[in-house]
């Protein structure tokens, strides 16, 4: 039986959740938060970079060559029993990362940053395989998009919030194409303001 093609608005939905997907999310912000932290293209590009690259390029490489070997479904792991390797792998890669920080003298800005972002991670991997099989697939992607938006206004002002109607349509994107709920997804965007942005600002007091 031939499958129905997918109706526009649901294609809309895929290339939101592709184009907003949480590696983009953390390639450009740690660029932002270096830019701001440094004032200079330089503090953007290598502090940036670091980040991006423990906290994205190195486990997208992880979960892209896991779903070619049909370890997991694709490439955003929609299935919850197959998230232990990618979220473990996300959260020792940003742990590095944390350490190369520290070694090399980063702007306290960038510590705090990956320090939000390997905290959440933790979370979600707690929250994701709770034991008994009771866990709860809570959305990643909505988790990173308001995270990001809560830790950019925090660091640059508070207008930069207004960017929370893009994490909302990645959050509507997720439950459109039937990979969460609308409880998921609104608890990842609780996870990501109240978590990312509240150890964020943390962060800043402490390194500060």
């Amino acid at each position: 039986m031939q499958l129905a093609s997918p109706t526009p608005l649901r294609r809309f939905a895929k290339l939101v959740t592709e184009v907003l997907a949480p590696w983009v999310w953390v390639v450009w912000l740690p660029a932002a938060i270096g830019w701001s932290a440094t004032g200079t293209a330089f503090g953007a590009l290598v502090w940036g970079a670091v980040v991006a690259v423990f906290g994205a390029v190195i486990p997208m490489a992880v979960i892209v060559h896991g779903a070619r070997r049909g370890r997991w479904d694709n490439h955003h792991v929609t299935r919850r029993e197959d998230r232990l390797v990618p979220l473990l792998t996300c959260v020792g890669s940003v742990g590095v990362g944390i350490a190369v920080l520290a070694l090399a003298g980063a702007p306290h800005e960038m510590v705090a940053l990956a320090a939000a972002m390997v905290s959440t991670l933790v979370v979600t991997t707690a929250i994701t395989l709770a034991p008994g099989g009771r866990g709860w697939k809570i959305s990643v992607h909505s988790g990173v998009a308001f995270g990001a938006i809560a830790i950019l206004a925090i660091q640059s002002g508070p207008w930069w919030a207004l960017l929370w109607a893009a994490s909302a349509l990645v959050a509507w994107s997720r439950v459109e194409l039937g990979d969460h709920t609308t409880g998921q997804v609104c608890g990842g965007a609780v996870l990501g303001v109240l978590g990312g942005g509240g150890i964020y600002s943390a962060g800043l007091v402490l390194l500060g």
